[in-house]
């Protein structure tokens, strides 16, 4: 329930950010990016009534973009949609110290920086839609306005090389894009963001939801598995 109210925060924050239809149910929010983003949604409750179901299939079947949906409850089907499904491992992080990072996190406040940011994610997660690529589109600077929202990036050598968002909502804290560029994998890059956006969390609990290849670092930070959660794409996922 946490992580769904987390992740439901986060993408109101990017919606209003960019301007997108943000729809906010009891069941569900969803957010309509158009074509290039697509359609977010992000399952609320384990039981979504008939009304909000057929709502969601009308979101889906209408989406001029890709769909993606993030069902931590593990209790919506949408395989009637024709979209695939998957399972990660939600995580969980309880309040303790943080280690300091080995190279330099900063805070993002410059666009410049949200810009480096926000090219780091677009190629470490192969986020196609948002290419051509164009600044702000995937991180407007509204974003980081918006409360409890922050974005951290990870210098090698004083080059840009990894990135994350955290947002902090309701007294948890959570993780999202953590991405590093392909020049600087297997340097510690991932470790050494996660420590600097974990650092302004260290008295609260953090989640998020980790893939395969990422399960290891964030193990080794203290994160253990909480629940499995069920996404669902009609192309290829941007978790």
């Amino acid at each position: 329930m946490r992580q769904a109210r987390n992740s439901a925060a986060l993408w109101i924050a990017t919606g209003r950010s960019r301007g997108h239809e943000v729809v906010r149910r009891r069941g569900f929010v969803a957010v309509d990016g158009g074509e290039r983003a697509g359609v977010r949604v992000l399952i609320q409750e384990p039981d979504l009534d008939p009304g909000e179901l057929a709502e969601l299939g009308e979101l889906v079947r209408r989406a001029a973009g890709p769909v993606n949906a993030e069902d931590p409850f593990s209790s919506t089907d949408l395989s009637h949609l024709g979209m695939r499904n998957w399972q990660m491992p939600v995580m969980l992080r309880r309040p303790g110290p943080v280690d300091e990072p080995a190279m330099d996190v900063i805070r993002v406040q410059r666009p410049e920086d949200l810009q480096a940011a926000e090219r780091i994610v677009i190629e470490g997660f192969e986020l196609t839609g948002f290419e051509p690529y164009r600044p702000g589109e995937l991180f407007p600077m509204d974003l980081i306005g918006q409360p409890g929202v922050d974005v951290f990036v990870a210098s090698h050598d004083g080059v840009a090389a990894g990135a994350c968002v955290s947002v902090v909502d309701e007294g948890i804290g959570s993780h999202y894009w953590v991405a590093t560029s392909s020049a600087f994998r297997s340097r510690g890059v991932g470790r050494a963001v996660m420590l600097g956006a974990l650092a302004p969390l260290a008295d609260l609990p953090v989640t998020l939801t980790a893939s395969k290849l990422g399960r290891p670092l964030y193990e080794s930070l203290g994160y253990t598995v909480a629940a499995p959660s069920t996404w669902w794409a009609s192309t290829p996922a941007t978790p």
